[in-house]
Order: C-alpha cells, then sequence, then structure tokens
C-alpha cells in the first residue's frame, strides 16, 4: 500500500483542522484497486476520520455532494 497526497483544504469551524485528499494504492492488499482516501484532522495533524472510496464511485459521490450544497445554499436564501 502507498499513499500519494492529492490536496488538502482548511476544515471551516476549526482553527487548524484539515481535510486531507490521498490516492491509496493497493488499500487492501496486492491487486486491488486504487481508492481516493479523504481524511480530517481537527489539529491539522493526527486524522480522527478517514474514508476511502473507490473511483469508480466518485462521480456518483460528486454529483451527490453538489446537490447536497445547491439545497443548503437554496435554504439559505
Amino acid at each position: 500500500m502507498s499513499t500519494t497526497e492529492l490536496g488538502t483544504l482548511p476544515l471551516s469551524g476549526t482553527k487548524k483542522g484539515i481535510i486531507s485528499i490521498s490516492n491509496v494504492s493497493a488499500p487492501y492488499g496486492k491487486d486491488t484497486s486504487d481508492v481516493v482516501s479523504i481524511g480530517i484532522s481537527l489539529n491539522g495533524k493526527d486524522v480522527e476520520w478517514k474514508t476511502h472510496i473507490p473511483y469508480a464511485n466518485l462521480d456518483g459521490l460528486i454529483e451527490i455532494l453538489q446537490k447536497a450544497n445547491e439545497k443548503k445554499k437554496e435554504e439559505e436564501d
């Protein structure tokens, strides 16, 4: 297994928190497909929460997240 950081974002509502996005190769052993790993660190160092998203599910996840964002914006108007 190897991990390559793809990027980070500040975690809204925290002073030091970050969202880190990485590619994880062979996450579940030899010949397993790469995944996108999304980690949440409240203090900017230690990952408290992490999820692995298979690349095959990425488009669907992005679509749902965009819908959630649109709904939230409508509620705020």
